[in-house]
């Protein structure tokens, strides 16, 4: 959770911009409370380049560099919604952290947030971000995806940010039960925002909407200057 609040923002990164950005994200559908004043806490500036920080609040994704986005807020509001189910969560794995900003949110609702992320760059800039803002329930490590976090599984919750063409059993396998799992799955143009829910032994998988993810890739990658 942010300790550090002096990063407020003025003018296009606002308090008053923000709260516009809530309204919108309310019209189309978010309406966990929770959801909506983190969404207006978290200074989505502060997760993009200078340069694009006029269109922060703007409920469109972004280019964060490296071939890779900052999520529209709508999608990120819209999966931390269906993952809490109105829950305070203990653990929770994030993969592909990319520039902290989904991490961010979900330092609200957890107890401990575990991200990873295939680009040391990425992952190196996003825990300067968590030290800037005092986030301190977010732990970052560089690895694949695909093969999760099982030092620290089982997960009340897990979000996954990139699109692999078929879900991934080894992270169905590090849900505890009852947990949730949001995740798209697809090839770009045909992605769909999956629920996956864990009950004992049995997983229920349900469609929430199409979508368009970056593509989930295996293994590391370049490390930081290559």
């Amino acid at each position: 959770m942010i300790t550090n609040r002096s990063y407020r923002g003025v003018g296009m990164t606002s308090q008053r911009t923000r709260d516009r950005l809530v309204e919108t994200l309310r019209v189309e559908g978010i309406s966990d409370a929770t959801v909506l004043d983190i969404i207006s806490e978290v200074p989505r500036h502060i997760f993009v380049d200078e340069a694009l920080a006029s269109r922060a609040y703007e409920n469109n994704a972004l280019p964060i560099g490296h071939g890779q986005t900052i999520s529209q807020p709508y999608i990120v509001a819209r999966m931390t919604e269906a993952m809490i189910a109105g829950r305070h969560l203990k653990k929770v794995l994030e993969i592909g952290t990319g520039c902290g900003y989904q991490a961010a949110v979900l330092s609200h609702v957890a107890d401990t947030v575990y991200s990873i992320e295939r680009l040391p760059v990425l992952a190196s800039r996003a825990r300067e971000r968590m030290h800037v803002l005092g986030i301190g329930n977010v732990r970052i490590r560089e690895g694949d995806g695909f093969e999760g976090w099982t030092a620290h599984a089982p997960y009340d919750g897990i979000i996954v940010t990139a699109a692999p063409a078929e879900m991934p059993e080894t992270l169905k396998q590090q849900l505890a039960d009852g947990g949730r799992m949001l995740i798209p799955v697809g090839e770009q143009g045909v992605q769909r925002l999956m629920l996956v829910r864990r009950e004992g032994d049995e997983y229920h998988e349900e469609v929430l909407e199409l979508v368009r993810f970056v593509p989930m890739l295996a293994g590391s990658g370049p490390t930081a200057g290559v």
